[in-house]
């Protein structure tokens, strides 16, 4: 997979793929405070492309840089069609977005405040996350040594790129352990989420979800509960410990890299193929994003 395209927008132009440079002294190089999302466009039944939910990872985003106190300076609108400006440069109708928005060189040390803020939006071609294989069958996943970060220890509903390094370790440690994902606990040994994707437990008829206080809450988190409930199903978001995922008679991640994708085994304790409950959500996910399913239609920006 690689990420190289023509053209990366960055600070309100165009600029080729090998030229997008920034300084070694950028402070969010050094010190992490700075603020992404991760969004994807798809190709269209009737052709073209269109970006899903793209007003809502543009709203997350300038909340993420207003919690970090980060004055963007482009407005919803510009960098909402910088994205879509940007895919169309590239001439990719199927695609991951990443805008990022970060600290430029100037002053050093946690006190710096008034370094310039930069906005880049590159896209790329990104197939499935956690591996093809992993979307059909259902992956391998392990509860990680590694905590989630606390409630009050960050901004949990930012998506911040220092906060990151703690779903890096995680996911190092399941890699390394024969693992394709790991699933982190939160500081009262609650599950609250994969390295970069939401929960779904299923048991019999009962579905749940962790609530929005450990997690950051996810777009295709909200959207996998308007399928269910959609179809008839209710979704609990609630607290729970591992052992229901042990137990489970159905798991799945979501998040707009791993789209839907199935857990077959947790712990070493197997859960199984991906059952019917899955297998719909994901149906109904990956054909609503391609244009297919008319009530999530109007979820989508075409161009």
């Amino acid at each position: 997979m690689s990420i190289r395209s023509k053209v990366i927008w960055m600070d309100g132009e165009f600029v080729p793929y090998d030229q997008a440079n920034i300084h070694v002294l950028s402070h969010t190089l050094h010190y992490g405070l700075g603020v992404f999302e991760g969004i994807r466009s798809y190709k269209q039944v009737g052709g073209g492309g269109a970006v899903f939910r793209l007003g809502e990872h543009i709203d997350r985003l300038l909340d993420s840089a207003k919690m970090c106190m980060l004055k963007v300076p482009y407005s919803y609108e510009e960098l909402f069609q910088a994205c879509v400006d940007t895919l169309q440069k590239n001439e990719l109708e199927e695609a991951y977005i990443r805008p990022l928005i970060f600290l430029g060189e100037g002053a050093m040390g946690l006190g710096a405040r008034n370094n310039p803020v930069h906005v880049i939006i590159a896209v790329w071609n990104w197939g499935a996350y956690l591996g093809d294989e992993g979307l059909q069958q259902g992956v391998r996943v392990a509860t990680s040594s590694f905590t989630r970060h606390a409630v009050n220890a960050n901004l949990q509903r930012a998506k911040v790129t220092g906060h990151y390094v703690n779903s890096i370790l995680a996911r190092y440690e399941a890699n390394d352990n024969g693992f394709d994902e790991a699933i982190m606990l939160d500081h009262n040994g609650y599950v609250a989420e994969g390295t970069g994707e939401n929960l779904f437990v299923i048991r019999g008829k009962t579905i749940k979800t962790p609530a929005i206080t450990n997690i950051l809450g996810g777009i295709t988190r909200r959207t996998a509960i308007e399928i269910l409930q959609h179809n008839g199903h209710e979704v609990i978001e609630t607290q729970f410990g591992r052992d229901a995922l042990y137990v489970a008679d159905e798991v799945f991640m979501t998040g707009t890299a791993a789209e839907v994708t199935p857990v077959r085994e947790v712990d070493r304790r197997e859960v199984g193929p991906p059952g019917p409950v899955t297998r719909m959500t994901q149906d109904v996910y990956l054909r609503g994003v391609r244009g297919e399913i008319e009530w999530m239609k109007p979820l989508l920006t075409t161009y």
